[in-house]
Formats: structure tokens, C-alpha cells, sequence
């Protein structure tokens, strides 16, 4: 075996860790797994004989490559769109497929990235590098051209933004109940079923992309969110549950075709978050679990 291939080995070994350092960054699978190559193609043109903890290297190169790509979504005014939904994580029900188990070690639910998105590029790489990967001060202050105190500040502020997110229940068979509750609420058209699985402070927020902008929207309070629950009672027949970030959501696919992705926050027996991907381009690229 040549040096080359013993560094590809090396590399592969890291792939999975840096997948789930881009995945937290971008919210986007196809564009964590652009950064982890392009990671590959620096290592490949770099002297690392000096490198004692790639791992540590390769983990700043990626959030390096992350941050640029963030800075170039916000200067493109890519994400134009109000709402963004970040690309959900399906497994079955009955467990998380062993392929996103590294995507998913730290409870990445949708409600998370959803606020990751509003961060600053600094702020996200700040809170994603040091609170999730123990990334030191020092490493991201030199990555975002600051002091060490101003980046452990570009953290803080991110943590507080954070923290304002609902903590979510782990146990799926109590999800499972209320998300049950949830289907036979808006297949039977009963809005006082609904508003009792609702939490009264719930927030909807629908992704329906550029094709279908128009179905983007953000949906505030219990009646309301009730109320574009009806409106969703002639396909909740093709609705099953799935896992999406490891929590119990929702899959709507006729004919075996994702047609919306439903995330379900649920804290205190009640829903508080639901984050729907209806965008067609997105939805094409994403496998169902069988």
C-alpha cells in the first residue's frame, strides 16, 4: 500500500465525523458531503507529515469550508426564501439506520438546525465547532479572523439563541401516541382533537422551495396550526410514521413518492414544533426507508 492510499484510509476512517460536523454547519446533506470532498481534495495537496491529530485537522478544514460556503449563500442571497427547512434524516421507525447514527449522536432534531439557520456564519461555526465538537477557542478565533474572546462570544450568543428552543421528549412511545392522536385527529377532520395534541404556543413552519414558494409559511398558535391541519385531512390518509432526526415525524408519499416531510417536536405530551420539507426539487433526492 502507497502513501496515498494509506492517507485515503486515514481519511475514510474521519468521513463519518465530518459529515456530521458539515451536516450540523450546512443543514444541507449534498452540501456536507461537497465540503468532506472537498476536505479530502486539501489533505490530498497538503504536506501532513507534522499533523499529529488529524482528526483535529481535518475537523478545522471542514468548518473552514463550511463557514465559506455559508458566507457564499448569504452573499448569493441564496436563501432568499423566508422559510428553510434543513434536509431531514429518515430512518425507520423501528430504529436509526446505522449509516446516520454519527449524523445524528447528539440529538440533531430539525427544531435545532432551524435555529442554527438563523445564526450568523460566525456564530454557527462558533457554537457548532466548540459546544458539539470541543473544538478550543483559540482554533475558531483564527478561522473567523477574531480574538478568542470575541469568538467565545460568537458562541454564547449562539447558545442563547439555542437554549430558547423547547426540549423536545425522547421516549417514542409516548411521540408515537401523540403523533397517532395527531393522524386520526386530521383524517377524522376534528379540530377540537387537534388542538388538544397541540401545544397552544406551536409554531409550523412549511418549506415548499422555489417551485412552490407560495406553500412557504410560517403558521403561529393552535387554531391556526389546526386549522392548516384540515386543509392537510385529504392526504393524511397516505401519511406513516417515520423516524426524521431520530424523532417520530410524519412521511405523506403517494405512490411511494415523498410529497411532504413532516419533523414533530414534541415537549410535555404536546406538539410545539412541526417543520414540513414540501419542496419537490429537495424531496426528489431523498430515499424513503422501506
Amino acid at each position: 500500500m502507497d502513501d496515498h492510499e494509506m492517507l485515503a484510509g486515514r481519511f475514510e476512517a474521519h468521513r463519518p465525523h465530518l459529515r456530521a460536523v458539515a451536516y450540523r454547519m450546512l443543514g444541507s446533506l449534498s452540501e456536507a458531503d461537497d465540503a468532506v470532498q472537498e476536505a479530502w481534495l486539501r489533505l490530498s495537496r497538503s504536506d501532513t507529515g507534522d499533523v499529529e491529530n488529524l482528526a483535529g485537522w481535518l475537523t478545522t478544514v471542514v468548518g473552514r469550508v463550511c463557514l465559506d460556503m455559508l458566507r457564499s449563500r448569504k452573499s448569493r442571497n441564496e436563501e432568499s426564501l423566508e422559510i428553510r427547512v434543513p434536509d431531514p434524516i429518515l430512518s425507520r421507525e423501528d430504529g436509526i439506520d446505522p449509516e446516520h447514527q454519527a449524523l445524528l449522536a447528539d440529538s440533531v432534531g430539525l427544531a435545532l438546525l432551524v435555529v442554527l439557520d438563523t445564526l450568523d456564519p460566525a456564530e454557527r461555526l462558533a457554537f457548532v465547532l466548540h459546544d458539539m465538537f470541543a473544538v478550543p477557542f483559540d482554533e475558531i478565533a483564527r478561522m473567523v479572523g477574531r480574538s478568542p474572546a470575541a469568538a467565545r462570544q460568537l458562541a454564547s450568543r449562539a447558545r442563547r439563541r439555542v437554549q430558547g428552543a423547547a426540549t423536545p421528549d425522547t421516549d417514542l412511545n409516548r411521540q408515537r401516541e401523540v403523533v397517532d392522536a395527531f393522524l386520526a385527529a386530521a383524517r377524522g377532520g376534528d379540530f377540537d382533537a387537534l388542538l388538544a395534541v397541540l401545544d397552544p404556543d406551536v409554531v409550523l413552519h412549511a418549506d415548499g422551495g422555489v417551485v412552490a414558494a407560495g406553500a412557504s409559511k410560517t403558521v403561529r398558535g393552535a387554531r391556526a396550526v389546526a386549522g392548516q391541519a384540515l386543509l392537510f385531512r385529504r392526504f393524511a390518509h397516505l401519511s406513516r410514521p417515520v423516524l426524521v432526526n431520530g424523532a417520530l415525524g410524519l412521511v405523506t408519499a403517494p405512490d411511494g413518492k415523498p410529497m411532504s416531510i413532516m419533523g414533530i417536536t414534541i415537549a410535555r405530551g404536546k406538539m410545539v414544533e412541526l417543520d414540513i420539507l414540501a419542496d419537490p426539487e429537495r424531496l426528489s433526492r431523498i430515499d424513503l426507508p422501506s
